[in-house]
């Protein structure tokens, strides 16, 4: 026996003295017999604890074990059983027993041979089972590669043929997202494209999940932005978003609570990343290194769709947000201000419309710096969004100046949304190195009433020129435009009054 090794374990159940000594003589230091005399036996405990080579078993024993105690000596594969007879018992008398599991049968006496043959034989069938255990492990492990490598190539497949039909990339990652949640657990899928706009920076697309309410909205479209301008190196001067399908029973994006929840994965193709994709998945183990190489596999698949799809399009992202803002620019202004028209024209529903400038911008950026200038515009469309109702179209009209559409408005609550911008605006306080300081807006306002034939140019005029009048007026107020050229404003009457 090695140094250090544990004595093997042989058992036995029924053995009188003499047959004990007999084995365990035989066995010799490298074994450890235990024995349950007549009328004891090993309990179920005692199977789940040892794993014996042998047990060897006196046939008077074996025929006074209960039922129970001998059916689980019956099913326990782990040892092999032997039986012991006694001088006047012939081997021959018990082949039907042998049949039924056990491995030989000796009688008295009891040699060093006898008990040493039994042993040697028993090591044989062990080591055969042992074997076939490996074996038939290592065929089952074969088999479980073997089928994970088949769902593999079945799961890129369907990414691969599912990416190939189409070169809308709306239609792709939405295909793309219910093929991902084949392999981990998904809550969503986010992504960001980019190609070079016209002032050095980018123009972006951004898509975002549905019904996702106005926080949760801003959130991924900053968390998309900063990562799109932080893998291309440029700032993202414009981007339009576009929202991809959802289902009813799919709940709505939320914002993430612990960073193992997001994955991040960049959209490269021929050397150059032009986009990206963020997973958000549900928290739980770490994915596993099968999930992790077909993560990235079908993600370069989807990258050569996305990059077609790009391609198809002339190469050319219509950005209708304005990059510093964040709310539409004036190219989107213009096509969403057309459909506002027919829509008004079909149904006759009244429409308005505001123009709003800050007052005294260049005062700001001349006394704190154009930076300062820049938060502010940010925080007057932050204002704006999130004032407004759902249905207004909000958009930075250019320079200091910005727009809304009003569907469905009337003038009298034009003129009250107006004015509740304007209080807003006016209460909102900034500070730059220490200083505080505030801004106000002046707001000009004109209806369209249903029926009218107003086209957008001179919607826009009346407007511009109720702003004018606000301006004229003193600033901070609200103008409306009633006509084609007649204003009137509660400025005015103030006017008056003061005048008088």
């Amino acid at each position: 026996m090695t140094r250090g090794m544990r004595p093997e374990q042989v058992w036995g159940i029924g053995l009188t003295d003499a047959f004990e000594s007999a084995i365990s003589a035989a066995l010799g230091s490298g074994y450890t017999l235990c024995n349950w005399q007549v009328g004891r036996y090993p309990a179920e405990r005692d199977l789940g604890r040892a794993a014996p080579l042998v047990i060897f078993v006196v046939k008077e024993a074996w025929d006074a074990l209960p039922a129970a105690a001998r059916r689980r000596l019956e099913d326990w594969e782990v040892p092999q059983r032997v039986l012991v007879l006694s001088a006047t018992q012939s081997v021959s008398d018990f082949d039907e027993l042998l049949e039924d599991g056990f491995l030989s049968a000796i009688s008295e006496p009891l040699t060093d041979k006898k008990v040493r043959d039994v042993i040697f034989r028993a090591k044989e069938v062990k080591s055969l089972y042992d074997d076939i255990f490996r074996m038939t492990r290592e065929i089952m492990l074969e088999r479980e590669l073997l089928a994970r490598k088949t769902d593999l190539v079945l799961f890129l497949n369907r990414i691969l043929t599912r990416a190939s039909e189409s070169l809308d990339p709306t239609v792709i990652l939405d295909n793309a997202r219910e093929d991902l949640e084949l392999l981990l657990p998904l809550r969503g899928l986010l992504g960001v494209l980019w190609q070079p706009g016209s002032s050095g920076g980018m123009d972006a697309e951004l898509f975002l999940q549905p019904d996702m309410d106005h926080a949760t909205e801003r959130h991924w479209t900053e968390e998309l932005l900063r990562h799109g301008a932080k893998l291309s190196g440029k700032s993202m001067q414009s981007y339009r978003t576009t929202f991809l399908e959802g289902g009813s029973s799919r709940e709505p994006l939320a914002i993430p609570q612990a960073p193992e929840e997001i994955i991040r994965l960049s959209l490269r193709a021929g050397g150059e990343t032009f986009g990206a994709l963020i997973l958000y998945r549900d928290q739980g183990k770490a994915l596993g290194k099968d999930q992790v190489q077909a993560l990235y596999a079908s993600i370069n698949h989807l990258a050569l769709a996305l990059r077609n799809a790009a391609l198809f399009s002339q190469v050319k992202i219509r950005a209708d947000h304005d990059g510093l803002t964040r709310i539409h620019n004036r190219r989107a202004f213009d096509e969403r201000l057309v459909e506002e028209l027919r829509r008004h024209q079909r149904y006759h529903h009244p429409l308005s419309l505001l123009m709003l400038d800050i007052d005294h911008f260049k005062t700001i950026n001349d006394r704190f710096g154009h930076l300062v200038g820049d938060h502010v515009l940010r925080e007057v469309g932050r204002l704006l969004s999130d004032t407004l109702r759902s249905t207004d179209f909000t958009a930075r009209y250019g320079g200091e100046e910005f727009t809304v559409i009003l569907p469905q408005t009337a003038e009298e609550p034009s003129r009250v949304l107006a004015e509740r911008l304007r209080g807003v605006i006016e209460e909102a306080r900034f500070n730059h190195d220490g200083q505080d300081f505030s801004i106000t807006v002046s707001i000009g306002a004109a209806t369209m009433v249903p029926g009218s034939l107003t086209k957008r140019k001179e919607l826009l005029e009346k407007a511009d020129k109720a702003l004018y009048q606000a301006k004229k007026l003193g600033r901070n107020q609200v103008c409306t435009a009633l006509g084609p050229v007649s204003l009137t404003t509660e400025a005015v009457a103030a006017s008056a009054a003061k005048a008088g």
